[in-house]
C-alpha cells in the first residue's frame, strides 16, 4: 500500500513539473517572438522618428550593450532573488516600457532619449529574464527527461526568432505604433503564464559577499573543462558566422529584398532542426569538434558560393548548416550546465558563458566590414574559410589542443531519453 502511493504521489509530481514546464514553454516561446520583434521595431521607430541612420544604428547597439556589461551582475541577482520572482519582474518591467512607448507615439513621441532608455531596459531586462529562465528549469523538470526539455526549449527559440523579425517589420510598416501594442500584449500574456508556475522550493542563503559571488562564476568554470572550453570555441565560431552575415550583406546590393531575408532566415531554419535532431537522438560525445569541423563545411560553402558568384543558394546553405550545429552545441552545452553546476551559481555561470558567446557579436559587424573594405565578398569569405580550416586541422592533430579545445562530453551529462520514466524526486540535480 505504501509504494502504491509512493508511485501516485511521484506521478502528481512528474504531473505538475509537466505543466510547469509546458507553461515556461510556451510563455518563453511568446516573450522571444516579442524580444525579436522590438529588435527590428525599436531601430525603424528611430529612423522614422529622426531619418537618420546613424541614430537608427545606435538604437540598434543600445539593446546590445546591456550583452556586455549586465550578463555577470545579472547572474549574481538571480542566484540570489527567486528565479520566478526575476522572470516576472522582468516580463512585468517589459511590458511597461513598450507601454511607455505606446503611450508616446500618438503625441509625436518617443523622445530620442525615451526611446534609447527603453531599448537599453528591454536588453537589460531580456538578459535578466533569460537566466532567471536557466536557473528555474532545474527545478521543474525530472533530471533523466532535462535534455529532452533542453531541446523543446532550443526549437522554441530558433522557430520564435525566425518568425519575431519578419513579424516585427511587417508589423512596423502597418502602422509604427502596431508593433510595441502587440509587444505590450505579448508581454501581459507571457506574465500570465510565468504567474501560473509553481514557485521553486526555497534554495540556502548566497554568501554575504557580493564580489566573491560576482567572481564565482569564473571560478567554478576553471572545474569544468568541457565548458570553459565551449565558451572559447562557440565565442570564436559565432564571431565567425556573424562577420560572414555582415560580409553577405555587404554585397547584396543586387539581390531582391525577399532573396536577402529568405538567406538569413536559414540559420532559424537550421536551428529548428538541429534542435530536432537534438531532442530525438542522443548526444554526440565529441560535440565540439563535430562543432569545429560543422562551421569549417559551412565556411567553405559561403567561400565556395562568393567565389562562383552563386552567394544566395551557397550563404544560404552555409547559415543553415551553422544553425544546425549550434542548436546541436547549444544543448549539449546547456545540458551539462544544469548537470553539472550547483544550481545555486547556476545563472552565475551561465552569465559568465554567454558574456563572452554574445559578446562576440558586438565584434562580428565591424570585422565584417573591415574584411569586405580590404578583401572583398570573395576575399573576406574565403579568409574565415581558412582560418577555421587551419583552426580545425591543429586542434585534430594535436592531441593537446584536442584534450584542451575539444574534450569529450562529460559521461554524466549523457541524460537518458525516456519520457516515460519518472525517478525519484528531487527539486534540483547538480
Amino acid at each position: 500500500m505504501k509504494k502504491k502511493a509512493d508511485g501516485r504521489w511521484q506521478n502528481l509530481r512528474h504531473s505538475w513539473k509537466t505543466t510547469d514546464f509546458a507553461l515556461l514553454w510556451a510563455g518563453s516561446a511568446i516573450s522571444t517572438i516579442g524580444t525579436r520583434t522590438l529588435g527590428v521595431a525599436y531601430p525603424l521607430l528611430a529612423l522614422a522618428l529622426t531619418d537618420s541612420p546613424s541614430v537608427a544604428g545606435w538604437t540598434g547597439f543600445a539593446l546590445t550593450i546591456p550583452i556586455l556589461v549586465f550578463y555577470v551582475p545579472a547572474g549574481v541577482l538571480v542566484d540570489r532573488v527567486p528565479a520566478r520572482s526575476s522572470m516576472l519582474f522582468a516580463e512585468f518591467m517589459r511590458g511597461l516600457t513598450v507601454a511607455s512607448v505606446l503611450v508616446a507615439l500618438p503625441f509625436g513621441g518617443p523622445s530620442l532619449a525615451h526611446l534609447i532608455v527603453a531599448a537599453l531596459l528591454e536588453g537589460t531586462l531580456w538578459v535578466l529574464y533569460t537566466l532567471a529562465e536557466t536557473s528555474l528549469l532545474p527545478s521543474l523538470v525530472q533530471p533523466a527527461t532535462m535534455r529532452r526539455a533542453l531541446a523543446k526549449s532550443e526549437a522554441a527559440a530558433h522557430a520564435a526568432s525566425l518568425a519575431g523579425r519578419p513579424l516585427g517589420g511587417y508589423l512596423f510598416g502597418v502602422g509604427h505604433i502596431v508593433p510595441f501594442f502587440a509587444n505590450a500584449v505579448l508581454f501581459l500574456v507571457s506574465s500570465g503564464l510565468f504567474f501560473h508556475v509553481r514557485r521553486a522550493p526555497a534554495r540556502p542563503p548566497s554568501g554575504p559577499s557580493l564580489l566573491r559571488d560576482l567572481l564565482q562564476g569564473f571560478r567554478l568554470l576553471k572545474g569544468q573543462p568541457f565548458l570553459r572550453a565551449s565558451i572559447l570555441l562557440v565565442t570564436i565560431t559565432n564571431l565567425m558566422v556573424n562577420a560572414l552575415i555582415m560580409i553577405f550583406l555587404a554585397g547584396s546590393s543586387g539581390l531582391p529584398s525577399l532573396t536577402v531575408g529568405l538567406v538569413l532566415a536559414a540559420g532559424g531554419v537550421g536551428g529548428v532542426v538541429g534542435s530536432i535532431v537534438a531532442f530525438s537522438c542522443r548526444p554526440f560525445r565529441r560535440m565540439l569538434m563535430i562543432h569545429l569541423w560543422i562551421w569549417v563545411v559551412a565556411l567553405g560553402c559561403a567561400a565556395a558560393g562568393a567565389a562562383l558568384d552563386q552567394r544566395a543558394p551557397l550563404f544560404a546553405l552555409a547559415l543553415f548548416v551553422t544553425g544546425l550545429g549550434g542548436a546541436l552545441s547549444n544543448v549539449s552545452i546547456r545540458t551539462v550546465e544544469v548537470d553539472a553546476v550547483d544550481p545555486r551559481a547556476l545563472a552565475r555561470v551561465v552569465g559568465v558563458s554567454r558574456l563572452s558567446a554574445h559578446g562576440a557579436l558586438s565584434l562580428a559587424a565591424p570585422l565584417g566590414g573591415l574584411l569586405v573594405s580590404g578583401l572583398g565578398v570573395t576575399g573576406g569569405s574565403v579568409l574565415l574559410f581558412a582560418v577555421m580550416a587551419v583552426l580545425a586541422v591543429l586542434v585534430s592533430s594535436v592531441p593537446s589542443l584536442r584534450e584542451n579545445l575539444t574534450p569529450a562530453l562529460p559521461a554524466a551529462a549523457d541524460v537518458g531519453t525516456s519520457v516515460d520514466v519518472v525517478p525519484p524526486a528531487v527539486e534540483h540535480h547538480a
